[in-house]
C-alpha cells in the first residue's frame, strides 16, 4: 500500500455512495427545534429528497422530529432511536439520510444503533459533486472535500488492530495502530492534492490575467442550483454548455464572450450553484473556482421564480455572496416566469422587489422572454463599470448578439 492509498476497510461503512441499478430504500429524517419554522424545514426536506434521488436513493418516507435540544451523542433521543430502529426492520430500510450535519460520533452511534448506513446532508452533496466534476481542477477539489470530511470519521475503524513490535529484544507498549497509518495517508494525500490544486490555480490566474489585460466587463451568473444559469448562458451567447433539469448540473465555470450593438463586449461566466446549508468543506475546497465569482465586475443572480421558496433561495444566494465578501453591483433575473400565471407572476415579482434594492428583470431563458432587457442591462452596466477604450468597444453598428 502506497502513501497515497487509504486502506479501503478503514473508511466508514457506507461512505461511498454509488448509483445502483436498483435504487436503495432510504428513510429521510429532519429535526427541528421548537422555534424552527415548520414551512422552512418542509422545503429543506423536499430538497433533501431531490438530492437523495440524484444520488440513486429511493426515499420511502420523510419524517421530521421535534427536539427539545440536540443530543450530543446521537442527535435524537433514546425513544426516537428505538422507534426508528423498529421502522428500519419492519420497512426494510437500507439507508437513513439525516438533513442535519452529523458529528462523527453521532454518525457512528446511529449506525451502531440502527445497523444501516447513516448519511447526512453534507455527504449526499459531496457525492453529487464527485459524480458531476469533469475537469481536473473540479475532481481535485471534490476529492479534497471528501477527504476533509472523512478524516475525523476514521476513528474507531481499527481499534482492534495494532502494528506488531519489531527488533531484537525490543520491549514496550503496542506499536502504531492502523487508524494512525490511515490518518497519515489521508493527510499526505491532502498535501499532494493541495499542491496540484495550487498549480492549477496559478494556471487559471494566468489565463484570467490574460483576459483582464483588456479592460472587459465580466458578468458572473450566480444563483441557487437548478435555477437555469446554464440555460441562460446558452440563450445569451449561443453556447452549448450542458444544461439539464437537475441539481448541480454545472460545477466547473464556463465563460463566453458577448458583443452588443453598441460594440461593447462582456464576458459572461456560468458558475456552480448554491444551496441551503452548503457544506463548509465545499466552500473551502472550491475557493479557486469561486474566484471567478469574486473577480467578476457584475453579478447576475438567476432565481427560479416558479419555486415556492424563491424568496428564501434568494436570501441563501445573497448570504453566500456576502460571506465571500462580494460587493459588486447585482441584477436579479427572475427566471421561469413562463411557468407562472399572470396573477401569481405579479405576486412573486412584487414580493421579490420588496427584498432587493437593485434592478429586477423577469425572464424565461427557455422561451427567450426578457432576454432583450437582460442584454440592454448588461450593455448599460458594462459601460458604467468599465472605462471605454478601443479594446473593449472597437467599433459600433454591429448587430446585437
Amino acid at each position: 500500500m502506497t502513501d497515497n492509498q487509504v486502506h479501503p476497510s478503514s473508511t466508514p461503512r457506507g461512505r461511498s455512495i454509488s448509483h445502483p441499478d436498483e435504487p436503495v430504500r432510504a428513510l429521510l429524517l429532519g429535526s427541528r427545534q421548537r422555534t424552527h419554522a415548520h414551512l422552512q424545514l418542509d422545503w429543506e426536506m423536499e430538497e433533501l429528497a431531490e438530492l437523495s434521488r440524484t444520488c440513486g436513493y429511493e426515499p420511502t418516507d420523510v419524517e421530521t422530529i421535534t427536539l427539545q435540544a440536540p443530543h450530543a451523542a446521537t442527535l435524537f433521543g433514546k425513544g426516537t432511536i428505538e422507534r426508528i430502529a423498529d421502522r428500519i426492520v419492519n420497512e426494510q430500510i437500507e439507508t437513513v439520510i439525516v438533513n442535519d450535519a452529523l458529528l462523527p460520533r453521532q454518525q457512528r452511534n446511529l449506525e451502531e444503533a440502527w445497523r444501516v448506513t447513516v448519511l447526512d446532508r453534507t455527504e449526499v452533496i459531496l457525492e453529487i459533486f464527485a459524480h458531476r466534476a469533469t475537469t481536473a481542477e473540479g475532481r481535485i477539489q471534490v476529492e479534497m472535500a471528501q477527504l476533509e470530511h472523512m478524516l475525523p470519521r476514521l476513528a474507531g475503524g481499527w481499534t482492534h488492530l495494532e502494528r506488531q513490535r519489531g527488533g531484537v529484544g525490543l520491549r514496550g507498549g503496542p506499536g502504531e495502530q492502523q487508524i494512525e497509518v490511515d490518518r497519515r495517508l489521508v493527510r499526505n494525500r491532502l498535501k499532494k492534492l493541495k499542491k496540484q490544486l495550487e498549480a492549477l490555480t496559478r494556471q487559471r490566474t494566468v489565463r484570467r490575467q490574460a483576459r483582464t489585460s483588456v479592460p472587459l466587463a465580466t458578468c458572473a451568473l450566480v444563483g441557487y442550483t437548478n435555477a437555469g444559469k446554464s440555460t441562460l448562458l446558452n440563450a445569451l451567447t449561443h453556447a452549448a454548455v450542458f444544461a439539464d433539469d437537475q441539481l448541480f448540473a454545472t460545477l466547473d465555470p464556463t465563460s463566453r464572450m458577448m458583443q452588443f450593438a453598441s460594440g461593447r463586449r462582456v464576458i459572461v461566466t456560468d458558475t456552480v450553484g448554491f444551496i441551503q446549508n452548503l457544506p463548509t468543506e465545499l466552500v473551502e475546497a472550491f475557493a479557486s473556482t469561486l474566484e471567478e465569482v469574486s473577480s467578476a465586475t457584475l453579478h447576475c443572480i438567476v432565481l427560479d421564480g416558479s419555486h415556492p421558496d424563491a424568496a428564501s433561495q434568494l436570501a441563501t444566494v445573497e448570504a453566500t455572496l456576502d460571506d465571500m465578501l462580494c460587493t459588486q453591483p447585482r441584477i436579479l433575473l427572475v427566471n421561469k416566469c413562463d411557468l407562472l400565471g399572470a396573477t401569481e407572476r405579479a405576486q412573486v415579482l412584487s414580493t421579490l422587489r420588496s427584498h432587493v434594492d437593485y434592478p429586477l428583470i423577469p425572464i424565461a431563458a427557455v422561451t427567450g422572454d426578457g432576454l432583450r432587457e437582460v442584454k440592454s442591462a448588461l450593455d448599460r452596466e458594462a459601460g458604467t463599470l468599465v472605462p471605454e477604450t478601443p479594446a473593449n468597444r472597437p467599433y459600433q453598428g454591429q448587430e446585437q448578439t
